[in-house]
Formats: C-alpha cells, structure tokens, sequence
C-alpha cells in the first residue's frame, strides 16, 4: 500500500487463524518496538498518521485484531471464548513471536485497549510499558451503567443480543451504520477520517466482520467480565508504567474519572491527559498522541 510509505504489510497463520499485520519497512536495529492496537468498527489503517509521526522512534507493529479487517477469528462458540480478551491478547503474543519480538511497548484504543488491558494482565513480562485510550476498565463501565451511558453507548447492549439479530440488522444497510459509529464520538462526523482510510474500513465491513465484532463485545459482556473479577479477586494489577490519554469531548469523559479508574488498576506509575477531540484519538488528534507516546515511552527500558 503506497499510502503506508515506509511499511510492509504480511499475512502471517498464527494458531490456525491469519493475522494481517503492517510493520515497519527498516529493520528493528535498535529501535524499542511499540505495538498499535486499534478499536471497533476500524483497523490497523488508523494508525496510519500516528504511525508516520513515530516511524523514527519505534520498529511499528500494526495488526489487525483478531475477527477484524483482513485478520480471521475461528466460528463462534457458545461462551465467545474465540474473541475473548484473553485469547485476542495471546494471539498479539504470538505475533510478537512470529516476529522475533520479546519485549515491547504497548499502546490500545477503544477495544484494542481493552485487549492491551488483558496482555499486560496474562503477559507481563512482554511490555514494557502500556498506553490505553479513552476507555476505562470494562468492568467499571459496565458496573457504572445508566440512562446516560446506555444513551452513549446504545451499542454495547445492542451488539451482545444473541444472534443473529444484530448482524442482521447491521447488514441490512451496513455503510451508514459504519459511517455512524464512526462519526458518533468524534467533533465534526467523519471529517477526521483519511479517505484511503475509510475506503478500508467499508472493504472490511463483511458480513462475517460484522459477525465478529458483536462476538467481540459478547466476549466482553459475558466471559471478560469474568476474566476481569478473577484477577482483581487475585489482586493482578498492570505492573508496568500506564499512559491514560482520552478525548476532552468524549463520553469517557463525561461520565467516568478515567486517571482514577485506572490508578486503582496498575502497580506502576499512571500518567494521563485529555486531548481536545472525541473519541477517535489517533484520527482526532495524532499529533498529540504521537508526541504523548514518544514522551511517555521514551526511556522507560
């Protein structure tokens, strides 16, 4: 992809599934490496101007989570153990693997923070430091629900009914409703968008894409939740150094204390801020979030 100068992008088949990847053209040499995950409805294609401002700093590995974009996700199961954090979290392992990577830095948005969340938790040892924006932790957002957040986030509760309700519903006009939760949390619609971006995301929107994200956000009603209680039950925190950032016009904003959800969550230090956009951070604002990562990560080795 041309658009991705200075990238190579790779299908690799990681424990049966294939994993789509862009990574850094150059070799590693001494460059930390620093693993993007994206956020619903997207792909790695959102990483794209964050990406461009690091490439000097950091060897770049940008998946496509598991289920989304070109990457598979085996059939759904019962319990949606398929796309559970956990497993999404091992599968970005294994890529890493794959990759001859041990250590790296971590960074996550919207539900690939949610799977950043769960690496830190499983895997320790392999990050170094960890960024996850505007989300808090899907326990205490869903334990915190009311009339506000369910306005807000209509979606969370619509994506979990049992299927194949909502993938039909989604499927029957499937690019407004993209365009829609694309726009939704932003501050001016899809403005904020690259075409080649968008142009992506409606490619990827299949009907079995589509499939995968509600299982993902079963997974995330049902079986992460319980991930999620076993370890604060245990009294598992993020060990490493955590970066909040999230939008100053977002809902996490409005209806939650993000620094303080998370303080309770990690053992390392927590730092944090709000940048003036919605809720798609890397596409808002990726400047700034570029130079909070560079800032934040830079030295934490």
């Amino acid at each position: 992809m041309s658009w991705f100068n200075g990238f190579e992008t790779k299908t690799l088949a990681i424990d049966g599934q294939q994993v789509h990847v862009c990574t850094s053209a150059t070799p590693q040499g001494n460059k930390p490496a620093l693993v993007l995950l994206h956020g619903f409805p997207q792909s790695h294609v959102m990483w794209h101007p964050v990406a461009q401002a690091l490439r000097d700093d950091f060897h770049l590995i940008i998946p496509d989570l598991r289920g989304y974009g070109r990457s598979t996700a085996p059939p759904p199961s019962d319990d949606h153990q398929q796309m559970s954090k956990r497993v999404m979290a091992k599968a970005v392992v294994q890529l890493a693997d794959a990759l001859g990577i041990d250590r790296f830095y971590l960074c996550g948005h919207d539900r690939g923070g949610r799977v950043a969340h769960r690496l830190a938790l499983d895997h320790p040892s392999r990050v170094t430091a960890l960024c996850v924006m505007d989300i808090a932790p899907t326990l205490d957002m869903y334990a915190a629900t009311d009339m506000a957040f369910a306005r807000a986030y209509y979606h969370w509760f619509h994506l979990i009914q049992p299927a194949p309700v909502p993938e039909q519903m989604i499927g029957g006009n499937p690019i407004p409703y993209l365009h829609a939760k694309l726009g939704g949390w932003g501050t001016g619609g899809i403005s904020h968008i690259e075409p080649e971006a968008l142009a992506v995301y409606e490619e990827a929107f299949t009907p079995t894409v589509i499939a995968n994200m509600c299982e993902d956000y079963r997974a995330s009603a049902g079986v992460d939740l319980d991930h999620d209680r076993e370890s604060r039950a245990k009294g598992e925190k993020i060990r490493c150094d955590t970066l909040v950032l999230w939008g100053a016009n977002g809902i996490v904003q409005r209806l939650f204390d993000p620094m303080t959800l998370w303080q309770a969550q990690c053992a390392g230090t927590v730092e944090g801020a709000a940048l003036a956009c919605g809720h798609f951070l890397p596409e808002e604002q990726p400047q700034a979030c570029a130079d909070a990562l560079r800032a934040f990560m830079r030295g934490k080795d």
